[in-house]
């Protein structure tokens, strides 16, 4: 994408109003949203979040399917979750939010048990140990969305890396997390939800095109 199309991209998300773009400094002294998320909404129903979101093909697909379900993508690239907000305006879906913000300040950015279930769709599995930090399914990452989900909340994993898949389950099962659901070829082993193979990203379909496993895990975090 040429600088030219990421800076008009950019001046648009600003005219978005389903864009948040904080800076990290008001994020860190008390981000105006966090435990607030249902006045922004202007609705009691339930949060979901997309860690990540890219395009936000996952958001817009979920909240299209469930009105009722209140959506929120989150990525550093809003060149990227350009399309999905866009998308979310010219649909008239009043249920669709993109913030721009760094994952790891994500417990800044919802309160304690205001979010009902987490996507994580194809992020990168950071294959290098000094990445390991960086894995969004790691030990410290996972006790920030346990923070912010309720007693009920879900993570979903979605990934076309097998490294990630058995790194994840490796460390639910070493920490005593609750497996729900795994498996390791969606589209060839029966029983995996509807959401998850009705749904492709952008960066999925070019998975399929060569041939590429796709795994997902559903799971409660249990500390």
């Amino acid at each position: 994408m040429g600088s030219k199309n990421k800076l008009k991209r950019f001046n648009e998300n600003d005219t978005f109003d389903n864009v948040i773009q904080p800076t990290r400094e008001e994020v860190v002294n008390g981000f105006q949203w966090k435990g607030k998320w249902n006045s922004f909404f202007k609705n009691d129903n339930p949060i979901i979040l997309e860690l990540g979101c890219g395009k936000g093909e996952y958001t817009i697909a979920l909240a299209k399917k469930n009105p009722n379900i209140n959506y929120i993508g989150v990525d550093i690239k809003g060149a990227r979750f350009w399309r999905g907000a866009k998308t979310a305006i010219e649909d008239n879906m009043n249920n669709v939010a993109f913030v721009r913000t760094q994952i790891e300040l994500i417990d800044l950015i919802f309160a304690e048990n205001e979010v009902s279930e987490i996507w994580i769709t194809f992020p990168d599995p950071q294959i290098k140990y000094k990445r390991t930090k960086h894995r969004l399914t790691n030990h410290d990452f996972l006790k920030k969305y346990n923070h912010i989900l309720n007693e009920e909340g879900v993570v979903n994993l979605k990934t076309d890396s097998e490294f990630m898949h058995g790194y994840t389950l490796g460390l639910l099962h070493g920490e005593g997390h609750e497996v729900i659901y795994a498996n390791h070829d969606v589209y060839k082993n029966q029983g995996a939800p509807e959401e998850v193979i009705n749904t492709q990203t952008f960066y999925e379909q070019q998975y399929l095109e060569i041939g590429k496993a796709i795994t997902y895990i559903k799971f409660k975090i249990r500390f």
